[in-house]
């Protein structure tokens, strides 16, 4: 039989020229506050989250369009919240794939069955399948239409300089060199970062030796979208496969390479395509496929010690390399890029010290070895590391079969919001102390509906609880009706003169009357048990949604005070 004729993906990335910018000299005489280096879902969602905050910035760029080629596929809710706040959800959920579980299979019998988190509470959807290059465009379109962010095309540093109170790059474009400097820079420029490695710096941890093959394949299939692993599968025995179905009828297969492979020979059409033929055959696909792209991977479990280094500040893969298994990559970069847009904007500001980029690093290598510790455990059941590793993984999947008890060890853990339990902004503990449910300093804010109203409009309208977080503090004032504690209105007015955002909501228990302020209405009766809430309690809310604080009882405007005061000077 013929083997199928490789076709390109349905999606044609769009090229862009390079430009220089105004320069005196080969220097640009303009000094930027913040460069941001690497235009792929970690750069772009910083520079989008700095841009919210009223900050320019210039996205660095290297090559001439969005990426190609099979790269990161899935987007969680966590991220999903992220580019709802940026203004960019939509186009996600218009193009991807929801799902909300997923199925394994040991030789040819299911094992697992399992199910992300999804009720009536929920916004989003547990996870999302899009293809890297969509994620770009979604972000790129949004970050066209700013007039903050100046994105410069085929424009790669080739040198890099410590300032002491900035630094300076050396750029490379087909239209010239030139430099320029900045007070911050943000190295999101991927796996192999030119930054990190000017500055000397070394990713530490664990590289795996298990390689995976990753092929897209074009392939018309009415299957739902679910995650798929087969272990040990007759198609393809000794090995184990992964399948995701993405948007525009495009495949996504991973499949392990057995140890006496060679990778170079492992990638070959000849050698790949009659392994996903005989996949297709096994999971009953009959349609006409066409191959679109042939890749390999291999798992790294690495991170950087910190994650600023003066004014040097890295994001996603610059930073950490997860693997791949529970989609924590990209998505774990996306949180970077989240947590690190609002700090570095209140110090770009003047609001905060520079004591609170300290914070982003310590949560977010925290985050890390948390997502290296689940990434690390899927990975050594996806590819065991050694004959001790390979006999537990099949005593576990033949158990599996009979047993449900032991199925959990199957469970691909996929990623999760992190909850910053020892963060150095985590305030008034004793007063959290007090409550009996509800997100916990540090956690992320539970989803859940409400209405929501304000003076101008008598008609509430539907919504959800995250809708009330902005470029701000947001304080979460519960009680009985609509109205916010003077107190706390005369707060946010005080801090507003010094530049520090304060927002104050009112979460009621009834529908406010007209004219009686924004507010958002708990007309489920959900919201208030699910938070441990009562009259006076109140949340107090980072502008990435985290909770810095909460008191169960009406505070004294000035704990909250010396809360917002703690965070932006740690």
């Amino acid at each position: 039989m013929a083997q199928p004729e490789f076709v390109p993906y349905p999606f044609t990335p769009v090229p862009h020229a390079a430009a220089l910018p105004a320069l005196e000299g080969g220097v640009e005489p303009r000094r930027h506050p913040v460069v941001v280096v690497g235009g792929g879902p970690v750069g772009t969602t910083a520079a989008l989250g700095l841009a919210r905050h009223g900050v320019p910035v210039v996205l660095l760029e290297a090559d001439e369009s969005v990426c190609s080629g099979s790269r990161a596929i899935c987007i969680s809710r966590r991220s999903l919240e992220i580019m709802d706040r940026l203004d960019a959800a939509e186009g996600f959920l218009e193009i991807g794939l929801p799902w909300t579980g997923g199925r394994s299979f040991y030789r040819d019998q299911e094992v697992l069955h399992f199910l992300m988190p999804q009720d009536e509470n929920q916004k989003l959807p547990p996870m999302v399948n899009l293809a890297q290059y969509h994620i770009e465009q979604i972000l790129l379109d949004k970050a066209e239409q700013s007039e903050l962010i100046d994105i410069r095309w085929q424009s790669r540093v080739t040198a890099v300089e410590r300032l002491a109170d900035g630094a300076r790059l050396t750029i490379a474009t087909p239209a010239g060199e030139y430099r320029l400097e900045a007070d911050w820079v943000v190295a999101a420029d991927g796996g192999r970062s030119f930054v990190r490695e000017s500055l000397g710096l070394a990713l530490q941890g664990t590289s795996y030796e298990g390689r995976y093959v990753i092929v897209d394949i074009l392939l018309d299939s009415s299957r739902p979208t679910e995650r798929l692993a087969y272990f040990d599968p007759p198609c393809n025995p000794g090995s184990t496969v992964l399948v995701h179905k993405q948007p525009d009828n495009v495949w996504r297969i991973d499949y392990q390479v057995r140890d006496d492979e060679d990778p170079g020979e492992a990638v070959k059409p000849e050698n790949v395509l009659p392994r996903v033929q005989s996949l297709l055959d096994m999971m009953g696909e009959t349609s006409a496929w066409s191959p679109i792209w042939i890749t390999i991977y291999k798992a790294n479990a690495l991170t950087l010690d910190r994650y600023r280094h003066g004014r040097f500040l890295f994001a996603g893969d610059a930073a950490h390399l997860v693997p791949i298994f529970g989609v924590r990559g990209a998505n774990s970069g996306i949180d970077d890029a989240d947590n690190l847009a609002w700090k570095l904007a209140l110090v770009v500001k003047g609001v905060a010290s520079e004591r609170l980029l300290e914070s982003y690093s310590d949560e977010r290598v925290a985050a890390t070895h948390e997502n290296l510790s689940y990434g690390t455990k899927s990975t050594e059941f996806m590819a065991p590391p050694s004959f001790a590793f390979d006999l537990m993984r099949k005593a576990v999947l033949g158990l599996a079969i009979d047993h449900p008890e032991v199925r959990s060890l199957i469970n691909p853990r996929q990623t999760s919001a992190i909850t910053y339990a020892d963060s150095p902004l985590n305030a008034a503990p004793g007063r959290s102390a007090a409550f009996s449910a509800g997100p916990k300093p540090g956690a992320v804010l539970p989803e859940c509906p409400v209405m929501l109203a304000n003076g101008e409009r008598t008609v509430p309208r539907a919504g959800h609880l995250t809708d009330l977080i902005g470029t701000c503090f947001t304080a979460l004032a519960f009680g009985d009706d609509a109205r916010v504690p003077a107190e706390l209105t005369a707060l946010a007015e005080r801090l507003a003169a010094r530049g520090v955002p304060l927002r104050v909501v009112a979460v009621a228990r009834h529908l406010g009357a007209a004219g009686s302020g924004e507010h958002a209405w708990d007309h489920t009766g959900r919201l208030f048990p699910m938070y441990g809430a009562d009259v006076g309690t109140l949340y107090l809310v980072r502008p990435d949604g985290h909770v810095l604080a909460r008191w169960h009882e009406a505070p004294p405007a000035d704990e909250v005070a010396a809360a917002i005061e703690h965070a932006l000077d740690p």
